[in-house]
């Protein structure tokens, strides 16, 4: 049963990683694999062949003890793995309806307003520091999709609005490492207390920053972003596309993105609650605002969070439940005395001592396999507290890694639909890009450490 569970796992994974020739959503085997290995855990568990392990290590076991008290054992121990996986949907449940609301009300037409420039360098740098800033503060995916659509209105040649749009993955995905709300595995990290807002901040926003900047400025010499734009029309119509609502709701809804992880700073309280707060306020307001000057009662529903609420991709949430309850149950399958993730952390430092060797592999095997379940076993593989090292540069490594291949991040597969980016093309032209970046991000963080906590 054992060997069951985790090879169910193996290939739920491996129809993940190749759910693009597959064409299949990457949803419909996680959930599969999520409910079918808690299915043969609990039925290994209590035909005795298999013990389980919870979060506070206490052993439960059919073979030893009442069985009133194993099975109560396990049922705990599913309720705490949805319970976690639970504080991270809600949270990114609010996060995205938030931003839903913002672009019912088209605030993001503002940043249009930000762009008024025809020459391409400046431009490379414009909707770079748009991307990191924007991933931080809503996430890598939005940003990405956003500023795509931004270009579509900027750079009419389909061929030069690749490159911009490839520039814009990499300047997302760093953007979003250091930033607990910017990317899925920096939220999972912060709200699994791997990692804290500030310590997030301190230790990865110069190697973030590098990661972006270094590959931009080997960019800003290169033959495709020389010259100037052929057709710039950003201020066409401008106006006209915005709202009476749309400054207020692009600032409002920012502003209480930002919010949250200060008033889990002063309460203390789960990010979901300060997300949930957030939400409410940014939808009371929406409620209230008038978009349009003849604004009609039947009109509202145009504008409305109920409306945000049916947008949100709802197979991502999916996703991410089927994902992170599979890696649960890896974590509470007990061999040799520990879970059976840890237990594979244990024979990785036995193999491979160097750590910092090891995440760097995971940041660059991040490209190929989702991140998401590669910092969600990792969490179950290693015990380090608050703030430790391996956290900040899990962080980062899977933040920015994903940005070597189109494939290997959100952001990258949102810009591949949108602009039909041919991953063998971004593979040639931008691969080598981000590897650079990723590198000199990653000798940033460890000069960083090596100096300040050395």
């Amino acid at each position: 049963m054992f060997a069951a569970i985790i090879l169910c796992f193996i290939l739920g994974y491996l129809v993940i990683v190749f759910e693009h020739p597959l064409k299949l959503d990457k949803t419909v085997p996680a959930l599969i694999m999520g409910a079918v290995c808690w299915a043969l855990l609990a039925i290994g568990f209590q035909m005795g062949w298999l013990d389980i392990i919870d979060s506070h290590e206490h052993i439960f076991s059919m073979n030893h003890g009442s069985h009133e008290e194993a099975e109560e054992g396990l049922v705990n121990t599913l309720l705490h793995h949805l319970g976690k996986t639970a504080e991270i949907l809600v949270f990114l449940i609010g996060a995205m309806t938030i931003v839903e609301i913002i672009d019912l009300h088209r605030g993001f037409e503002v940043l249009k307003g930000w762009v008024n420039t025809k020459s391409k360098k400046r431009l490379l740098w414009i909707m770079g520091a748009l991307g990191f800033i924007l991933s931080a503060i809503i996430d890598n995916l939005t940003a990405t999709i956003i500023l795509v659509t931004l270009l579509r209105k900027i750079i009419h040649s389909k061929e030069e609005r690749l490159w911009f749009a490839s520039m814009v993955v990499i300047a997302a995905n760093a953007g979003g490492a250091w930033s607990p709300i910017g990317d899925v595995t920096t939220t999972m990290l912060w709200i699994g207390k791997k990692v804290s807002t500030l310590g997030l901040i301190e230790w990865l926003v110069i190697p973030s920053i590098v990661c972006f900047v270094v590959p931009f400025i080997v960019a800003s010499f290169m033959k495709p972003f020389q010259g100037d734009v052929r057709t710039l029309d950003v201020h066409e119509d401008e106006e006209a596309e915005r709202l009476l609502s749309s400054r207020v709701m692009l600032f409002l809804g920012l502003g209480m993105i930002v919010f949250v992880p200060f008033f889990k700073t002063f309460t203390h309280l789960p990010p979901y609650v300060g997300m949930m707060l957030s939400l409410g306020v940014v939808w009371l307001v929406s409620e209230y605002i008038h978009p349009e000057e003849e604004f009609s009662e039947e009109r509202k529903h145009l504008y409305s969070a109920h409306k945000a609420l049916s947008r949100i991709e709802m197979s991502s949430i999916l996703f991410f439940l089927g994902i992170l309850l599979a890696v649960g149950s890896l974590e509470s399958l007990m061999t040799h005395g520990v879970g059976a993730l840890r237990h594979v952390a244990d024979s990785i430092q036995g193999t491979i001592p160097d750590q910092d060797f090891v995440v760097i592999l995971l940041g660059i095997f991040s490209a190929v396999i989702d991140n998401v379940p590669l910092v969600a076993a990792s969490m179950g593989m290693y015990t380090e507290p608050l703030d430790a090292k391996i956290w900040h540069f899990i962080a980062y490594a899977a933040g920015t890694g994903g940005s070597m291949l189109i494939i290997g991040s959100a952001a990258g597969v949102a810009a591949m639909g949108m602009e039909r980016i041919d991953f063998i093309w971004y593979l040639k032209k931008i691969t080598w890009l981000a590897f650079i970046g990723f590198i000199a991000g990653c000798g940033a963080f460890l000069a960083a450490y090596s100096i300040f906590a050395g």
